[in-house]
């Protein structure tokens, strides 16, 4: 007779010929189906419910009406891993596109213009620049959402969340210090016009320089991403991050002010005759002077019409604001003859990475403002984290949430690397797209992947790079002043946590009056340290001279000083009553007060009693 051995126990067939269900499981264990997977994607593909599902999709497009009671969004949560029906999918991935399209590509498009501290490329290297940070972007998001294991250890690749990651405009002050050094030092050519106005010549090497010395800097993001969270917020508290952020935000908004009224080139000294009497020069379409009413309109389109949709818009179009007020500008611009295609018909269809060498090298004087990027990045990074966490019902604290820091910090790390080597600065995760999470509801992980697909197609397809290029520097200008102007709200925002204590005010009262001093002046420092003959020494002073100029630099070593130095001379209740009086107003503490003093009696009494 045959027998059978399942689980340590003798069976023999008598046995096995049994029609209880619970004796037949103990022999045939449970096997799922092998077309299960087909048979979920068949009904997501071929039911309301798989394509449509029970999204609230008039909660998301109705506009906000004044004087009318907006009804509250009833859709469902849909978690980073949830299932979410296939138009769902697509909308959210094309919000969370639009949400970030206008701030990658605006620190590539500015830095590759015209400028004593930019590079002045030629319109073919600047749509392949822009091009780059398009489809290094959406590599690194794709590595960003799905997150990997490295073998054999318990550290992770990616924060697998909705997170979309994008040229950091922290890249930009950096940037700027180390073009215009090397413009300085002769190293990038120059021009002397005949009306006397210096004309900057293109110099892709400095961008190499950006670029390698952006990677070096790099490692240190990898090494703090084996740190625990709250190891990496005591070594940096967020009055030194608070200020930073907001010091970064105020030195771009002059870049922004001048590409507002027309563009930070040579027609910016506004000469009376010449190539560049009107911006960007005289054979632009419909050129205006620096500084004109017409350059101030097409800017004032898009700054306020960024406003008016935070008015009225709906939740769809509030995400999107950016780029509809871009949208918004382009369609003023051409109506008024300034939208230039010509650039959009040369270009070619396709491109993709490394079309393009710019000479990767290190510049020494550039490390330190790119080592404050990088922590810069690292704390935005770990911000931007814990918000993704909290909108997207994950816990944010505890052993799961210190893999996820982990695991995007070590991405973006990585990100600054594969972006040098890829031709594009460094990349880090957005914030925007939390506030999208929020608002619709949708943390789905494959919303995230539509959106890096966009980007990488957009990058791939080097017609649109060359749209984007096409826009005229006003129109530039109006967006990017209110998205640097988003930047220095964030680090006012942090500074609104503090307790402002004495010694916060003195911290944040010295490093604001030095940051700001460089911005408003930043010859400032310019005749100060002797010139030496020895290339060593005079490298040295060169990189001094760089950090004491840039005034988020300067800034912020100011604050990481103090915060080291100044002592914590408050006790726990005198900071107590500070909260207190903080918080009351004048008859309040008053009132306050005549407690204080009555108690204080009361005190004295029974102390004499």
């Amino acid at each position: 007779m045959s027998s059978y051995i399942t689980e340590g126990k003798k069976y023999t067939v008598d046995d096995i010929q049994t029609e209880d269900i619970q004796t037949a499981q103990d022999f045939y264990p449970s096997v799922e189906a092998p077309s299960s997977r087909w048979t979920r994607i068949k009904q997501k593909a071929t039911t309301r419910d798989g394509w449509i599902g029970n999204y609230d999709y008039r909660a998301l497009c109705v506009p906000n009406i004044p004087f009318l009671t907006k009804k509250a969004n009833s859709s469902p949560f849909y978690g980073p891993d949830d299932e979410i029906p296939i138009l769902v999918t697509i909308l959210m991935g094309i919000q969370h596109f639009l949400a970030v399209i206008g701030g990658i590509i605006a620190p590539t498009i500015m830095i590759s213009g015209q400028g004593s501290s930019f590079l002045n490329l030629d319109e073919d290297s600047r749509r392949y620049m822009v091009s780059a940070s398009l489809i290094v972007s959406g590599l690194m998001s794709f590595v960003q959402i799905l997150r990997v294991r490295i073998p054999r250890t318990k550290y992770y690749i990616g924060s697998g969340l909705l997170q979309i990651t994008g040229v950091s405009f922290a890249n930009m002050p950096a940037a700027q210090a180390i073009i215009s050094s090397l413009y300085k030092n002769g190293t990038c050519p120059t021009e002397i016009l005949e009306d006397g106005t210096i004309h900057y010549l293109a110099c892709p090497s400095a961008f190499g320089a950006v670029l390698g010395t952006q990677m070096i800097c790099s490692v240190l993001s990898i090494g703090m991403s084996f740190l625990p969270p709250r190891v990496i917020r005591k070594i940096f508290p967020k009055i030194i991050m608070g200020i930073v952020l907001a010091i970064i935000g105020t030195s771009l908004i002059a870049s922004g002010m001048k590409n507002w009224a027309g563009g930070a080139g040579p027609c910016m000294n506004r000469p009376t005759s010449g190539l560049f009497v009107n911006c960007p020069d005289i054979n632009a379409p419909n050129a205006q002077p620096w500084g004109g009413p017409v350059n101030f309109a097409l800017g004032s389109s898009v700054f306020f019409m960024i406003i008016l949709i935070e008015m009225v818009g709906s939740v769809f179009l509030k995400n999107i604001s950016v780029i509809i007020g871009l949208l918004t500008g382009c369609i003023v611009a051409s109506a008024v003859g300034m939208f230039d295609n010509s650039g959009i018909a040369a270009a070619p269809v396709g491109t993709f990475l490394w079309m393009k060498n710019f000479g990767l090298s290190v510049y020494g004087p550039g490390i330190i403002p790119f080592m404050f990027v990088q922590l810069d990045m690292i704390i935005e990074c770990l911000g931007d984290l814990t918000a993704a966490c909290d909108v997207s019902g994950l816990p944010i604290e505890g052993k799961s949430f210190e893999e996820r820091c982990q695991g995007g910090l070590l991405s973006d790390g990585i990100s600054s690397i594969f972006s040098g080597l890829a031709t594009s600065m460094g990349v880090v995760t957005f914030s925007q797209n939390n506030g999208v999470i929020a608002v619709t509801r949708c943390a789905s992980r494959r919303a995230g992947l539509v959106c890096a697909s966009l980007l990488i197609f957009c990058g791939i397809f080097g017609k649109i790079s060359a749209a984007f290029l096409a826009i005229p520097s006003p129109l530039i200008g109006g967006m990017t002043v209110f998205l640097f102007a988003s930047v220095a709200t964030s680090g006012i925002r942090i500074l609104g946590y503090l307790d402002w204590t004495r010694r916060d005010r003195v911290i944040v009262a010295a490093s604001l009056a030095l940051a700001f001093g460089v911005a408003l002046v930043p010859t400032w420092f310019d005749n100060v340290l002797p010139v030496f003959e020895n290339e060593a020494i005079e490298g040295l002073m060169e990189a001094v001279h760089t950090v004491v100029s840039t005034s988020y630099i300067i800034g912020g070593i100011v604050a990481i000083l103090l915060n080291l130095v100044l002592p914590y001379d408050n006790t726990e209740a005198d900071d107590e009553l500070a909260k207190r009086n903080r918080t009351a107003g004048g008859a309040a503490r008053i009132f306050m007060d005549d407690h204080n003093s009555i108690k204080n009696e009361k005190d004295d009494k029974s102390s004499i009693v």
